[in-house]
């Protein structure tokens, strides 16, 4: 019993650590600064979770936990080799193991405990099942849309809305059911088929433009989901973690609504960025001015002040290596260079942020939207680099416009634009942008990377 009450308490205090790590690898990553910090406490607070929980004295035998964790590296190891911008596929993809894994211990504790489940376990054991197998389904779909294996514009029908929440109230009706009637195990598994079916419902209406929403929505069900399962399985660690991480992705999920200048409901039922057909109309009458890699670097030398605003399209194209140079060559001719980042910019919440941190761009050239755009006005270069919707000014002045009130990247306002951009094709909003056919507007036609490195190699011809 000794033993027993010392192993105990052993495990109560690495939970109780990892848990604080957990708190303090939230805390940290809310900076760009201390965000490594934040990684590498999150990393050893699971560590200490799952080394702590195999101490558990409840486990008998490590033969199926051995060959789990087998399985799960076999998995795991080869999706952590991904490149940054499969990143958000990658994290939406974890978010479908986590919920599945949720979905399965909730389904064996149901029938494991039935029909002795009191009315309050068998609610949180519903919550739990219902959240991760709808999140589960979702997250796959929002995984094949923004690998483009679905289609990224939305899919809609008559009554689509109607038919979603339809679903939804039959499984949350089920739930009630079970509660008042634990024994009932015939209505379970349609309790947990019917989220499943509505998990694809609720993603295929939505565009590739909010998938960044989606995502941490998605990450927020997730984590609700994991803490209902700490209620089930009585474990204040799942308890804490789940709680911290679907708290954190519901918030994050409002601010990047509010950068959007969207609400939650017309994020999931608005069907955003379907009129791409009719508003690339007309686009071909307008005339727009293209410049050089010469032309361009000749311009960004005689500058000042540079403002650089990436986009998708720089982490498509690779290009935030050769950013940095192009950031070290002007910087070291006394050119004033920082970095605008929109809160929305990429195709996950800090895809910017985290594609500059890993070319060494110094933090403090990273200003965000609110900070750096009343300094347009006064700066003599704006490059953007595959940057679209989060520069459109259509957003201040056509009231017509999907993005119609979003806050934008006032890059228009800029003495001289230079945009580098592989064609005229519209963003995730499917919309056409005005600032590229303004007067001061230059198009810089190619590829990213390709471009960006001319760039850099005729001002080394330059400097000479």
């Amino acid at each position: 019993m000794t033993d027993l009450a010392g192993n105990q308490l052993l495990l109560e205090i690495v939970y109780l650590i990892a848990s604080a790590l957990f708190i303090l690898s939230l805390k940290w990553m809310s900076s760009p600064r201390t965000a490594r910090h934040g990684i590498w406490a999150g990393e050893l607070g699971m560590l200490l979770a799952i080394g702590g929980t195999l101490l558990h004295h409840g486990i008998v035998d490590y033969k199926w936990i051995v060959i789990a964790l087998v399985i799960g590296s076999g998995i795991g190891v080869p999706l952590g080799f991904v490149h940054m911008t499969a990143v958000p596929q990658r994290t939406a993809l974890s978010h479908a193991f986590g919920a599945l894994c949720v979905t399965l211990v909730g389904t064996a504790e149901f029938y494991l405990r039935t029909p002795n489940v009191p009315p309050f376990m068998m609610s949180v054991l519903s919550m739990e099942v219902i959240l991760g197998s709808l999140t589960f389904t979702g997250s796959l779909m929002a995984a094949g849309k923004l690998q483009e294996l679905l289609p990224q514009r939305p899919i809609t029908y008559k009554g689509q809305n109607f038919v979603n929440l339809f679903f939804l109230a039959i499984a949350i009706g089920l739930a009630v059911y079970l509660v008042l009637h634990p024994g009932a195990r015939q209505v379970f598994p349609f309790m947990v088929v019917i989220p499943l079916i509505f998990g694809v419902l609720m993603i295929i209406p939505i565009g590739g433009a909010d998938m960044p929403t989606v995502i941490s929505l998605l990450n927020s069900y997730a984590g609700l989901s994991a803490a209902a399962m700490g209620f089930v399985l009585d474990s204040k660690l799942l308890i804490i973690a789940g709680a911290l991480d679907g708290s954190s992705g519901f918030i994050l999920s409002v601010i990047m609504s509010k950068a959007m200048n969207r609400s939650f409901t017309n994020v999931l039922f608005g069907a955003f960025g379907q009129v791409q057909a009719a508003a690339a109309g007309g686009k071909e009458e307008k005339t727009v001015r293209s410049a050089t890699a010469e032309e361009a670097a000749g311009i960004l030398a005689a500058a000042n002040t540079v403002v650089i605003v990436p986009g998708y399209g720089m982490a498509v194209a690779q290009a935030q290596h050769k950013v940095r140079e192009l950031y070290d060559a002007l910087t070291k001719r006394g050119v004033n260079v920082r970095f605008a980042i929109h809160p929305v910019a990429g195709r996950m919440p800090g895809h910017m942020n985290v594609l500059l941190a890993e070319a060494d761009i110094p933090y403090d050239k990273l200003i965000e939207m609110d900070d750096i755009n009343g300094d347009f006005p006064q700066t003599d270069v704006a490059l953007v680099i595959g940057a679209n919707d989060v520069t459109n000014p259509a957003a201040r002045t056509d009231q017509s416009s999907p993005i119609f009130g979003m806050p934008i990247l006032d890059v228009d306002k800029a003495r001289t634009v230079m945009v580098i951009k592989r064609s005229m094709s519209p963003g995730f909003a499917g919309i056409d942008n005005p600032l590229y056919y303004l007067d001061h507007t230059l198009m810089l036609f190619g590829d990213a990377k390709a471009f960006v490195n001319s760039i850099v190699h005729e001002l080394a011809g330059n400097a000479h």
